[in-house]
Parts: structure tokens; C-alpha cells; sequence
């Protein structure tokens, strides 16, 4: 018999049957379609050795006039700028305690309580303790007098943390420590840490732990909201505005050890918001524009999030937003929605989402300022992260289903939708993102999964927009930013429980070990529509391989031939053959009517065969016809 190619179709396809995918793919991970095949994904490695603390899901980098490169980062708990690979912490202030903070310890344990009147922090703040002394035994003033992570708050009154040494091991207090009430002395309080699980903003449960009264309800208020922050420069400075908390300016001149500060509180500020859900500055006409912004009630700002109001500032006066005929300041409401859930700056215009519509926002100068124009009903934002620039317009993710909006919206044709969105995690929803990957011209589209049950991102779903072809696989990334400033993409991710900034696309393996998991596979294949078994006895690979590290050893692959005589019926591996870059064939024996073909990467950090990624031709099969029966 005759060898046969098999030239499978480029993208997986979960929408139709294994079996009707005829010369298809039907699963796959860490893989990407170019230029019509497949290929293992492109490596990533830590962008610096630092750490930061808590989950980073928003990622923003800019270029002083002076050439310094930044690149701001918002956790859970805290706001950074990472500037050469060290990370400065700019969190806002929010409160000072001066001579007014005592502790106790009790003997055998690590955790201090501290008394503060009216302390206002919850679980996850940061407080530094300053002017402190010692308990009188291990707990010495140099133990307290740092920065601490609040770990629980039992009363308005006190809170309590871990003692640590200088090296950020545990001490336990002796008996010389025990409730001893230590000395007065000073606290100062960063901005209240968010949530790093989605809960509704009503109802009990939903504030964070320990921020309210047993059986409580919560409002839209930032300590009861997953900790999302936006950002965007005026000028060389830097605007950051958590989640429909306060909105905070960091100043470029004071350098970086400097921590930004409230915008409505700076000097010279007039009737800026209090508190908004997301800060866009515009680009040509040079306004600050936050939606979900609080509105106006006599002199003041009310304080509390209005979910539908865009307030505009004066046009290159981010301290200006009181509307007068002077100045091109205003706030207008949009109605179709009941809340405002993200926007993106876009061409020519400023795109605002709400729970089911879309508008687009554009600057037309006096009287209107800007206008602004209903795009589309029924297709919302499934969270404020969920939508990127492309080269060919705008991506975003709903509730149901993936969208392009290029001057209209469309409806994304995706060989995945129902497999993405049955695994779809809805009650975490607004954790997912979408990233650019403009070199290989790809929109990653990342959620949390049901079948993984971890209530955080880790899985995603590709569209190569270029040879409009989809691709699916699992990978924890909080945030990412596509190359540009930075020469490679940047995405935030944990390795053993600690939070790194990883560089995408360098090398072929996760952090200098095997990538785990690669892998594609076909749909079924048969002979004359399976009127008769199939007998395989020889492959002959086509695989192109690109190594890191020479020939030493000789990157390999695995070749895996799966079958069954039903399509009802489950799979059974009959044969697995390693090819490697100098294998002519390889004998194997497979007996079914349908058979399935399963291409894996075959790392093996024993012998350092991990620094290398394939691609695959067209693969040969010496396959006849072996019966009926």
C-alpha cells in the first residue's frame, strides 16, 4: 500500500463531532497556529528575581521625557512601579497614627496585637510601625518597627500581625513579652487592600472579611470589590484609581520614592471625583475622563460611586472638573445598562462598555464637549480587563461569546465558544482578560475554569487573527502587556505561591524548566468511512525542530496513536514512538477503525532536553486495510 499524507486544517475544533472534524484538530495545549501549521509556543522567563506582593492583574508601562522606562503594576494590596527590576512601592497613604499604637504578645506565640483606636484597616493591609520599643524580651523594637501585612482584625480597635526578624522568619515571644502592652507608638496606614475572589456588591457576605459587622451587607465600595486598578498617564505623571475606590495621582519629578496621592486632595484640585470605577485620559483633546464617577451635589462630591456618570476634566487640567463656560469640564449619564463595567481608549474615540451595551465616546469640542453614541445592545463586557487593541480593531469577551468592533460590532466565529463558555467560571467572570500577543498576531482570551475549580484565571483561548484559526490551553496569567515599550510581552503569574513578572516569547521553556503539557491532537481518522479496519505498521515524521542548545541532546518528540471502532467508544492508546530530528521512520502496530494521532513534546529535565520547540509538516502513515470484522 501506498504511504498516505495527512495535512490536518489549522485551528482546533470543539464545535463539531471528533469524528465529523474530518483532517481536523480537536484538542491541544501550550501550541499555536503560524503560517498554516502548528508549533509549540514560545517560552517565558522571570523578568526579574524580586517579588511582589499579592496577585498583579493590571499592567501599564510609559516613557518619561527624560528616557526612563516604567512599567506600574496593581495587586491586591499595594500599587508598584517597576523601574529596572525592582519594584517601588507608591501605595497611597491612607491613614496616621502618631504615639497612639500599642501591642501585647503572648508567650509561645508569633502574633503581635496591636491597639488603635478606630483603626479603619481590614485583612491585607500594610502598616509600617515606627517609634516602637521593645516588649522586654525577643520582641525587640527592631522586630516591630517595620512594614507588616495585617493578618486579622478582630475589633475596630485591634488588629493583629506576624512577628518576623530581618530575615522575615517568624519570632515567638518568650515570657518576657507576654501582654505587656508595649509603648505608644506611630503607625501609618496604606489605602485598604481589595478582594482577590469577585463577590457581589450586595448582600451578606459580600464586604471583606472583617471590614464590617456579622450578617452586614456591602455596597460598591472599594474593601468589598475584587481589587481591579486602572491607570493612564497625563503627562509624565501617572493617574491609578482602584475599582470604584479613590483616584490617586503619582508625580514623575518626585521621583520613586515617592507614593501617589489623592487626586481630589491635591492642592489646587476643584470638585475632582472622590471615587470612580476607571481612569481614561483622553488622547488629542487632553481630559481626564472617569467613569463611574461620584456626581456633583451642591459644592461637593457626594462620595458614592454613581455606576452610569462620565465625568470629564478640563481639557490639559487633570485638578479641574467643575463644568463652567470657561472651560470644557462636564460629567454626562449613559442609559442603556445598569453599570458601567470598562472602557478603552481606541482611535479617535473612547469605547465605554456597561453590562449590555456598548457606546462609543468622542471629543467634538463646545458646547456638547463630547458625544457620545450608542454602538450596540446585548453585547456587554464580561469584566473591565476583557478587551484589547489590535491592528484590525478592538477585541472583547461578553457573557456570550467573543466580539470585533472595527466601526461595528461583530460577532467573532469561533471553532470553541461552547467548550470556553460551558468551563467558564461566571461567579469570577470579571477576573478575565484579554491580552495581545502582536507578534504572531494573536488575542489571547483568558478565564477562570469550572472543571479546574480554583476560582482564578487558568485557561485560555487564542484567535490568530491573521488565518483566523483557534487554539486552547491552560496557563495561570493574571495580566499581560504585549510588547511595545517593553521588547518582549510581559505577564504576571505565581510559581510557588510567590508573584512574578514573566517575559513571554524568549526560549522554549517555563522558566528554565520543561514546558509541561505540550501537546496536539487530531480528530478521528478512518478508511472508506470505516467500512473496514485500519492497520498501521510505520510513521514517518515530518517535524522541524529549533533548538537553544545545539544537538546535545537531540531534541525528540512523541508520536501517539490512539483508537477506537465507534465513535461513542472510548479512546485506547495503542502505540507511542519517539521521533527525534534525525529519525527517518518509525515501526508501530495499530489496529482499529478509527484512529486518532497525538503529537507531544517529549522534555526531560534529566538530560536538559527541554530548550527547544517543534513544528509540524505533513505527516505519512502506512496505513491498509485490515477486515471488516
Amino acid at each position: 500500500m501506498p504511504l498516505t499524507k495527512f495535512n490536518f486544517k489549522p485551528g482546533i475544533n470543539k464545535e463539531e463531532t471528533d469524528y465529523s472534524n474530518e483532517n481536523g484538530w480537536v484538542d491541544g495545549n501550550l501550541i499555536r497556529f503560524r503560517k498554516g501549521g502548528v508549533e509549540k509556543i514560545g517560552g517565558w522567563a522571570k523578568k526579574s528575581a524580586n517579588i511582589f506582593f499579592d496577585t498583579a492583574r493590571a499592567l501599564h508601562s510609559w516613557i518619561s521625557l527624560g528616557g526612563f522606562r516604567y512599567l506600574g503594576l496593581g495587586t491586591t494590596s499595594k500599587y508598584y512601579i517597576d523601574s529596572g527590576g525592582n519594584y517601588n512601592d507608591i501605595t497611597p497613604i491612607r491613614a496616621t497614627t502618631t504615639n497612639g499604637i500599642v501591642f501585647s504578645a503572648t508567650n509561645g506565640s508569633s502574633l503581635i496585637t496591636a491597639t488603635d483606636s478606630d483603626h479603619g484597616a481590614v485583612v491585607g493591609d500594610w502598616v509600617t510601625i515606627a517609634s516602637a520599643v521593645s516588649l522586654g524580651g525577643v520582641i525587640t523594637a527592631a522586630v516591630l518597627n517595620k512594614e507588616y501585612q495585617i493578618n486579622g482584625v478582630a475589633t475596630v480597635n485591634t488588629f493583629t500581625f506576624t512577628a518576623t526578624d530581618s530575615s522575615g522568619d517568624a519570632v515567638t515571644a518568650n515570657s518576657s513579652d507576654d501582654d505587656n502592652g508595649g509603648s505608644a507608638a506611630d503607625a501609618v496606614y496604606q489605602i485598604n487592600s481589595g478582594l482577590d475572589v469577585f463577590v457581589q456588591s450586595a448582600g451578606w457576605g459580600s464586604g471583606t472579611w472583617g471590614a464590617a459587622g456579622y450578617g452586614a451587607t456591602a455596597s460598591l465600595a472599594d474593601v468589598g470589590q475584587l481589587r481591579l486598578w486602572t491607570h493612564d498617564n497625563f503627562g509624565e505623571n501617572l493617574i491609578i484609581n482602584p475599582r470604584a475606590g479613590s483616584i490617586y495621582r503619582w508625580v514623575e519629578n518626585n521621583g520613586l520614592s515617592t507614593r501617589a496621592v489623592s487626586l481630589s486632595g491635591t492642592s489646587g484640585a476643584n470638585l475632582v471625583p472622590t471615587v470612580g470605577l476607571q481612569v481614561i485620559t483622553s488622547e488629542t483633546d487632553r481630559h481626564l475622563i472617569v467613569l463611574g464617577a461620584d456626581p456633583i451635589s451642591g459644592s461637593a462630591r457626594t462620595g458614592v460611586v454613581d455606576p452610569m456618570l462620565i465625568a470629564f476634566s478640563d481639557s490639559e487640567n487633570e485638578l479641574e472638573f467643575e463644568p463652567l463656560s470657561t472651560n470644557s469640564a462636564g460629567s454626562l449619564r449613559l442609559s442603556s445598562g445598569s453599570l458601567i463595567v470598562g472602557g478603552l481608549k481606541s482611535r479617535q474615540e473612547v469605547l465605554v462598555w456597561t453590562d449590555t451595551s456598548l457606546y462609543s465616546m468622542s471629543f467634538i469640542g463646545p458646547p456638547l464637549i463630547f458625544a457620545v453614541n450608542l454602538i450596540n445592545e446585548g453585547a456587554g463586557l464580561i469584566g473591565p480587563k476583557a478587551v484589547v487593541n489590535a491592528p484590525n480593531g478592538v477585541y472583547f469577551m461578553s457573557k456570550n461569546g467573543f466580539y470585533l468592533y472595527n466601526g461595528a460590532v461583530q460577532n467573532l466565529p469561533c471553532s470553541v465558544q461552547d467548550y470556553v463558555f460551558s468551563d467558564l467560571d461566571l461567579s469570577q467572570a470579571y477576573k478575565c482578560h484579554i491580552a495581545l500577543n502582536s507578534e504572531f498576531s494573536e488575542v489571547w482570551f483568558f478565564y477562570p475554569s469550572i472543571e479546574d475549580d480554583t476560582n482564578e484565571i487558568s485557561r485560555y483561548a487564542i484567535y490568530n487573527y491573521e488565518e483566523n484559526s483557534w487554539s486552547i490551553g491552560s496557563l495561570v496569567r493574571h495580566a499581560w502587556l504585549d510588547a511595545g515599550i517593553e521588547n518582549k510581552p510581559i505577564a504576571s503569574g505565581i510559581s510557588s505561591s510567590t508573584n512574578y513578572l514573566y517575559t513571554h516569547e524568549t526560549g522554549f521553556n517555563d522558566d528554565d524548566s520543561a514546558m509541561d503539557g505540550v501537546f496536539i491532537e487530531s480528530a478521528d481518522i478512518d478508511i472508506a468511512d470505516g467500512e473496514n479496519f485500519a492497520f498501521v505498521k510505520k510513521v514517518i515524521p515530518d517535524v522541524l525542530f529549533t533548538s537553544e542548545t545545539g544537538t546535545s541532546p537531540i531534541p525528540a518528540m512523541n508520536i501517539v496513536v490512539k483508537s477506537r471502532d465507534f465513535n461513542n467508544d472510548s479512546l485506547t492508546t495503542n502505540s507511542t514512538t519517539q521521533v527525534t530530528s534525525t529519525s527517518t521512520f518509525s515501526s508501530l502496530r495499530a489496529r482499529s477503525r478509527q484512529l486518532v494521532l497525538r503529537f507531544e513534546s517529549d522534555d526531560d529535565n534529566t538530560v536538559d532536553r527541554k530548550d527547544y520547540r517543534w513544528r509540524l509538516g505533513s505527516t505519512r502513515l502506512d496505513v491498509q486495510p485490515s477486515g471488516r470484522r
